[in-house]
């Protein structure tokens, strides 16, 4: 059988450099070059900083680089001396969280590699499948023709942003009914035929994967006269947008229908813990309503760096072409704290472990009265008793916890901000 020796993958990013970097790890007798035309990314990964931000991966490159892992811009040269090429591969889709690549990498649920059905195609699959073998177990190496394959990477992210957005519609049910959907979510999960993966209510999924593929999905159906199915999965999107503007509304109207001037503190921008990540992330389109509404926002990230921040929130579809009202309306701190000071609410966007451990006393006494939360990610449950005791308001997703909010007079500024309706459909 063809043995592989030098492997190059077209793209250093979210999942060329660490898949690459762990085939290198897992097979030192492999050389693995990663190439991509933007050099500042490359410099970046033969740096001690490397561009993406992902638990156990800086160990992992480091233990390779230089000896059998390389990072360069000669394209050319790589493909040219390579037994085999990725091209963030589709007929081997990954299967990563940001946050747990590494560790999905080493100890993955299953490999799929996808492939024509000719005597070339079956052979690619055969030495594809040998690189795995060094470290998966041939139970767990599917083989697929490359339809398949890439429909299943599709149907994948479909089906668990599917979860997301069923959780999140069951949140909104409760909120107004008076259940608490991390209950309903936990009585549910129980359920073996169910389970209890992806039940966790929040202000949305985010990613570069989770819309991406369910909108691909939507255009394929569209384009092979599937309308019925087509419309079914553009639901999910719909009710992910849904979820993020209903949250936004209810911070403004929970600060008496208008946050025009006020300052609120934005903790947490990437998309989800444990990365740096922010494509599509939540963060962006709640910090867009608010700004929308002239909320002056402070945001801190522990990972996301400023100019990351400003970039995203520049976008003509969230600045509504005019990138100047970022700079009048947004400040980046590095520091929880200096983010809370004189502020009217803070706002949990994203589920860091740290933000449990903030002391909550010393940010209520900094902020303004009445001092209200809204607890985006439910992180911090444990905590209702106390912060109520602090003086906090509180607001979270799925539940309601303030029994009584603040009397409020309407003034004669500060027009109520309408319910969300459901967005308009999106095409890819």
């Amino acid at each position: 059988m063809f043995q592989i020796k030098r492997i190059c993958c077209i793209g250093a990013g979210y999942v060329g450099g660490p898949t690459c970097s762990v085939i290198a790890e897992m097979c030192p007798e492999i050389t693995v070059t990663v190439v991509d035309v933007n050099e500042s990314r490359i410099k970046a990964w033969n740096s001690d900083t490397l561009p993406i931000y992902e638990p156990g991966l800086k160990e992992v490159v480091e233990s390779c680089r230089g000896r059998n892992l390389f990072f360069s811009t000669d394209i050319d040269s790589a493909i040219r001396d390579a037994d085999l090429v990725f091209i963030s591969v589709l007929s081997n889709p990954e299967f990563l969280a940001e946050g747990t690549a590494v560790r999905d990498l080493k100890e993955p649920d299953r490999v799929l590699i996808g492939g024509d059905e000719s005597a070339e195609g079956q052979k690619a699959i055969r030495a594809l499948c040998a690189v795995y073998e060094h470290w998966v177990p041939k139970a767990r190496i599917i083989t697929t023709n490359t339809w398949s394959s890439e429909l299943s990477k599709l149907a994948a992210n479909a089906f668990l942003a599917q979860r997301i957005s069923s959780i999140n519609s069951i949140s909104a049910l409760c909120e107004a009914t008076g259940a608490d959907v991390e209950e309903v979510a936990k009585a549910i999960g129980m359920d073996q035929r169910i389970g209890n993966k992806f039940l966790k209510a929040s202000v949305g999924f985010g990613g570069s994967c989770f819309q991406k593929d369910v909108l691909n999905l939507v255009y394929l159906c569209e384009a092979l006269n599937l309308p019925e199915v087509a419309s079914y999965w553009q639901q999910v999107i719909d009710m992910n947008e849904y979820q993020r503007r209903r949250f936004a509304c209810r911070i403004i109207d929970c600060l008496f229908n208008t946050v025009t001037g006020k300052k609120i503190a934005l903790l947490g921008f990437s998309f989800k813990k444990d990365t740096g990540d922010t494509r599509e992330s939540s963060s962006i389109y709640i910090s867009k309503y608010l700004m929308d509404e002239g909320a002056k926002l402070f945001i801190y990230d522990p990972k996301v760096l400023k100019e990351q921040i400003i970039h995203d929130l520049s976008q003509p579809n969230i600045s509504e072409d005019n990138p100047e009202r970022v700079s009048e309306l947004v400040t980046v701190t590095s520091d929880p704290y200096e983010a809370c000071q004189s502020a009217h609410a803070l706002v949990i966007c994203t589920e860091w472990d740290m933000f449990k451990e903030l002391d909550y006393e010393k940010i209520y006494k900094k902020m303004l009265k009445p001092a209200f939360i809204f607890d985006g990610r439910r992180v911090l449950d444990h905590l209702h008793h106390d912060l109520h005791t602090i003086g906090f308001q509180i607001e979270t997703i799925g539940k309601k916890v303030t029994a009584a909010r603040i009397p409020y007079t309407p003034a004669a500024v500060g027009a109520r901000v309408p319910a969300p309706e459901p967005p308009t459909k999106k095409k890819v």
